[in-house]
């Protein structure tokens, strides 16, 4: 029997971390007067963020076991004509989940940050950075309408453009910061084009009435052309999507955005900012359903990020950027799942790469510290004794990403490769071998990452930059000496995240995939016409319980691309050192044109850039100054000057002067009608 939930406590959930962000922010930084110190800072932001999680695993059982449901507006902001403009959440299955994912990972983010951060000046600022993220990121997953969705969507990109930035004495974390800003307003100017064209055509911002107009939009065509109205809409808000999920071609921001601390690396990569997409096409699945060219659009796009990020994951060195390609690769798996009307799929996998992603990302963390802030994985090697909590979460990690059976990724990226196998959409074929090539290319850069961190000779010490350290993280009051120091293992509270995260990302797959991808958890929340998309239906005749998913694993090809990559990288980088080296000599375009990034940020820079840079002052020149300021503002009061100095060398005074043009004036009337009697 379902179950209605209560709006107050509802209303918590976001406002506990906003409430913790507000202390911290106004009375822990100078604009209040710092009158509360760190302890007090980080104590607020943190159980706001508790309070959060803890009501959120409440809702997510009621909404599980007891069926609850919540659909109910909450404030009423304006009403133009017939157009509600309101505040309001819709809590079902979907929701609550995210909304637990989001609230975890962000409280495992805040307790990390008390040893990551510890010594720097802008502590207090930064834990009001990230509680406002969640507040952020929980609007837009609670929203029952467009309007609030929009809000939860700009409000993350903003707090992002300040945590990215948020050592803005870096020339290169500003840059990074703006390149994140501009790419993600590309992205938003064609998300909020597929709002007004719902808002436009369906006469609502409601999801749910928004939704019941589906059919009927689905008959219409964009004014002027004979497209499809519901394939424009669908394509406008999926751009929305490419810019916050970071698929090509706009997703050049991420990468950058390492420019931040590692905390809010792991925030924003994991469980925030760039699901926020995935999550959205996900909610709007009954718009999507009705438009396959939207999405074959969507799996195409999401098998070039699949496969092409993954391609650059491999010859990174930084060991933040390899996880950094690693989110770009695994969003292009969850997008190839939305595209093969897999949606239940692709949020799956949002669910376990939130875990293991932040996992890495958060080890990733610990690893620079312990390494007196050297990223550079050249440079590493023979970590593991040092750091032992670190090393064995990483490895649990590692093999949760590369989809090893049992582990969290491998029930939901297999998932995902059998769901486009079965698609019959039009780029069906393309995404399929994007996402079973992806599993070895995998493979191959996260055990490389993995074998030159922890195993190996030590090479700590042969670093020719240690003088210089490594990373700016060592001026922003993170110094622990010279980098050519032995590596040591991080506080508890770094360590204990990592252990909590290492629990899901090991077994939450296994205990979960029943429920979530072949029993009734989504159902009402997620739409799938499964007459015309079948790929789950198919699925689910083939799923026989995650023990045995898990045996069939171990016979199919993913499982032996997977262990070939591993295999692969520890010949090359334990056995075989020099191999890497060579393959670099003999293959020197390609390796050119990944170390180049496929050129995209330069193709931004020097053409789109200066494109859009020499547009702006032509518009300038020839639009404002030469029409605008030149032909209208100072033509018409030159023509004005010129008129009124001809009409006034006709204002003599003299009254012979003007009975003369009288006269002049009648014989010229005269002979007009004259001429018109003839």
């Amino acid at each position: 029997m379902n179950q209605t939930l209560s709006a107050s406590t509802l209303l918590a959930v976001p406002l506990a971390p906003l409430a913790g962000a507000l202390l911290a922010g106004i009375f822990g930084t100078a604009f209040g007067g710092n009158w509360i110190g760190r302890r007090l800072s980080h104590t607020v932001t943190i159980l706001g963020v508790l309070v959060a999680f803890i009501i959120s695993a409440m809702i997510l059982r009621s909404v599980a076991v007891d069926g609850a449901r919540f659909n109910e507006t909450l404030y009423t902001w304006m009403t133009v004509g017939g157009l509600k403009m309101e505040i309001g959440f819709l809590v079902d299955a979907l929701t609550a989940l995210m909304m637990c994912v989001v609230t975890f990972v962000s409280l495992m983010v805040h307790i990390y940050t008390i040893g990551y951060m510890k010594e720097d000046d802008g502590y207090n600022r930064f834990f009001a950075y990230i509680s406002l993220f969640t507040f952020a990121m929980l609007m837009l997953v609670m929203s029952n309408n467009f309007l609030q969705l929009f809000f939860g969507w700009e409000a993350v990109g903003l707090v992002s453009y300040l945590l990215i930035g948020f050592w803005f004495n870096k020339p290169s974390a500003v840059f990074a910061n703006m390149k994140a800003f501009i790419v993600n307003r590309v992205g938003d100017f064609g998300f909020i084009l597929g709002i007004g064209l719902v808002a436009a055509f369906a006469g609502t911002l409601n999801y749910g009435e928004a939704f019941a107009k589906a059919g009927e939009l689905s008959k219409l065509t964009f004014p002027g052309t004979d497209w499809m109205l519901i394939t424009v809409i669908c394509i406008c808000l999926f751009i929305g999507a490419m810019g916050k999920s970071a698929q090509f071609p706009l997703h050049v921001w991420l990468p950058d955005s390492m420019e931040g601390p590692t905390p809010i690396s792991a925030l924003i990569h994991a469980a925030t900012m760039v699901t926020a997409g995935i999550f959205m096409v996900a909610r709007m699945s009954p718009l999507f359903e009705l438009s396959d060219t939207a999405l074959s659009f969507i799996m195409v796009i999401g098998g070039i990020t699949a496969l092409f990020m993954g391609f650059l994951g491999i010859i990174q060195n930084d060991i933040k950027r390899v996880i950094a390609y690693s989110t770009l690769s695994q969003l292009g798996y969850m997008t190839v799942a939305l595209g093969a009307s897999s949606y239940s799929v692709a949020v799956f996998h949002l669910m376990t790469h939130a875990f293991f992603k932040a996992l890495l990302f958060l080890a990733a963390g610990s690893v620079i510290m312990g390494m007196h802030h050297n990223q550079d994985i050249r440079w590493m090697g023979g970590v593991r004794k040092y750091m032992p909590i670190t090393w064995i979460t990483s490895l649990l990690g590692s093999l949760a990403l590369i989809g090893t059976p049992l582990f969290a990724g491998f029930y939901s990226k297999d998932s995902i490769i059998e769901a486009v196998h079965e698609s019959h959409l039009a780029g069906s074929g393309f995404a399929y071998f994007s996402v079973l090539a992806g599993v070895f290319v995998t493979a191959l850069y996260t055990f490389r990452l993995y074998f030159l961190v922890f195993h190996g000779k030590e090479r700590f010490d042969q670093n020719p930059d240690a003088h210089h350290h490594a990373h700016d993280d060592h001026d922003h009051g993170h110094g622990h000496g010279g980098n050519n120091q032995q590596p040591h293992e991080s506080p508890w509270v770094v360590t204990v995240p990592l252990v909590l995260l290492a629990i899901p990302s090991v077994v939450i797959g296994f205990m979960t995939i029943q429920p979530m991808l072949f029993g009734d958890f989504f159902n009402g929340s997620i739409f799938v016409n499964l007459e015309r998309h079948p790929a789950m239906e198919d699925l689910t005749k083939a799923f026989h319980g995650p023990i045995q998913m898990a045996l069939h694993g171990l016979t199919a090809a993913p499982f032996w691309l997977a262990l070939s990559g591993v295999v692969l990288a520890y010949y090359m980088y334990m056995v075989n050192p020099a191999l890497p080296a060579a393959i670099k000599r003999n293959a020197q375009p390609i390796y050119t044109l990944l170390e180049n990034k496929y050129y995209l940020d330069w193709f931004n820079e020097n053409v789109l850039a200066r494109g859009a840079r020499a547009l702006g002052m032509g518009l300038w020149k020839g639009g404002d100054e030469m029409l605008i300021d030149g032909a209208v503002v100072n033509g018409s009061w030159k023509l004005v000057g010129w008129v009124s100095g001809m009409v006034r060398r006709l204002q003599s005074g003299y009254i012979y002067h003007y009975a003369f043009g009288m006269i002049i004036g009648v014989f010229v009337l005269m002979t007009y009608f004259v001429w018109l009697n003839q």
